[in-house]
């Protein structure tokens, strides 16, 4: 935990098993490269480019998957979510780099995040915060497709999957705005 950061967001949840999530875009522990920041929100360089993931090893009885990125060091009372995706089919076990545009290839539901853009938006800490970290998660889910309106929000999404998750993968990377 880098010193100063609020705890891990999802120690406060059942446990459940993990298993393997790895990146070619982004390293766990490490920073976030510019294609992963926000030029949306007008961070230079920024391309709001979602990482490629591939993941492994999720408990047996996994019927689909969710994945998620979030930011707990946002200066909100409820974070940031940046990324959410959900029903994606328990055969997919990769999304390509860029798979979370508007329209990508996500395969599944992507819901708006809390810039209200049904995408990835990328890593925009406000400038002299301190490093903000990103949890991109993928969550084993009990069931083929979960009952989340196409209009709710990614904190209903993590509700609905409090009661579903089988097991999750996490990868978390960092980023600061020192300008």
């Amino acid at each position: 935990m880098i010193a100063g950061m609020s705890h891990d967001p999802y120690a406060e949840l059942p446990e459940v098993p993990s298993f393997t999530v790895t990146s070619s875009d982004i390293t766990d522990g490490g920073t976030l490269p510019a294609a992963q920041l926000s030029g949306i929100f007008g961070v230079p360089g920024g391309q709001d480019v979602s990482p490629q993931l591939s993941w492994s090893g999720a408990p047996e009885g996994t019927k689909s998957y969710a994945v998620t990125c979030y930011d707990p060091d946002a200066p909100t009372a409820s974070g940031f979510w940046h990324w959410a995706v959900f029903n994606i089919p328990a055969s997919t076990t990769s999304l390509d780099t860029d798979a979370g545009t508007e329209g990508g290839s996500a395969p599944g539901v992507t819901l708006a995040n809390d810039a209200g853009l049904a995408r990835y938006l990328g890593a925009a800490p406000p400038p002299g915060h301190g490093p903000h970290r990103y949890y991109f998660v993928v969550h084993a889910v009990s069931a083929e497709t979960l009952d989340v309106p196409a209009g709710a929000t990614p904190a209903f999404l993590g509700f609905t999957l409090f009661g579903a998750t089988l097991g999750r993968a996490t990868l978390v990377a960092t980023h600061e705005n020192t300008g």
